[in-house]
């Protein structure tokens, strides 16, 4: 698939001396911080702000912590396991519980500030065991969607080291690559319940249909996805070098989803975006869709 090489694109191999100075900022935040835990989801975000933290401070002034719930696919969980290994970081885990939350489930335009507040709560009682700061992967870019998350977790008293040293996505994924990190072109993976629109109930069932639907078209070899649920149809979207790829493929990408337990199977002929379903906060138009199943047509 292209998904690496569409990345690639936009992290030049050249531009080494400003990586640099980046991840000297970096760096620079996290010392005046000092002790820290880290919520470590395993994006190049966290990953950069683990990584770095670790070595700048030492691995004992530093505590990396994912966190367990519905709302994070497996494989993202693996992956914080096997980086923690590879990079000697000192990890655990804690189990949140964001869908005993009645507010969190409703599924409303603030799900996200209630899903970091549960977070938050998780790992505050580690960073006072700790005597630290918690520290978050948020970067320049996030700053301009509509991300309530980061308003609870400013609230809390969450730390932005990557805000602070003026690192947006690219410059991310540049210091990441400048190091010689595997995840400098890892794509991004947002939450689970991201999947869902706004005012649909998220549930159990709901986030392991999607985790289902996403790791199946994975096996396939689409890396940048995201499977968005609306009942018994599943609406895929795909970096748009893939697009193609899915058409052809098509009977593997219907059994795929199908298997996961949609009806219907869709293809969004405008690709990956992220974020895109805050787009219904500020237009009740849906999205175009392309129906990949044959019987999908006239679904909803």
């Amino acid at each position: 698939m292209s998904s690496s090489a569409a990345r690639s694109a936009s992290v030049e191999p050249g531009r080494d001396h400003a990586a640099a100075g980046k991840l000297d900022a970096l760096r620079a935040e996290i010392r005046l911080v000092g002790r820290s835990v880290v919520a470590f989801s395993g994006g190049a975000d966290s990953a950069l702000v683990a990584r770095v933290a670790t070595d700048v401070l030492g691995r004992e002034l530093v505590l990396c912590v994912t966190a367990i719930s519905a709302s994070l696919a497996p494989e993202e969980l693996a992956d914080c396991r096997a980086l923690a290994r590879e990079w000697g970081l000192r990890w655990q885990t804690v189990p949140t519980a964001e869908l005993e939350d009645p507010a969190y489930r409703a599924n409303d335009s603030d799900r996200c500030y209630h899903c970091k507040a549960g977070l938050l709560s998780a790992l505050a009682p580690l960073a006072q065991a700790e005597s630290a700061d918690v520290l978050l992967g948020v970067n320049l870019d996030d700053l301009g969607d509509h991300r309530p998350g980061q308003r609870a977790a400013a609230q809390r008293g969450a730390r932005f080291p990557l805000v602070a040293a003026g690192l947006s996505k690219n410059d991310v994924r540049a210091v990441s690559r400048h190091l010689g990190l595997r995840t400098w072109d890892k794509p991004a993976a947002a939450c689970l319940a991201s999947r869902v629109p706004y005012g649909t109930p998220v549930t159990l069932g709901t986030l392991e249909t999607v985790a289902a639907a996403e790791s199946a078209l994975r096996a396939l070899g689409f890396g940048q996805l995201r499977v968005r649920h609306y009942g018994d149809l599943a609406r895929i979207e795909l970096l748009g070098d893939d697009l193609a790829a899915a058409v052809q493929r098509r009977d593997a990408v219907v059994a795929a989803v199908r298997g996961a337990g949609y009806r219907y199977v869709t293809l969004d002929l405008e690709g990956f975006r992220s974020g895109n379903l805050n787009g219904a906060l500020r237009s009740a138009t849906p999205p175009g869709v392309a129906t990949v199943s044959g019987d999908a047509q006239g679904a909803p």
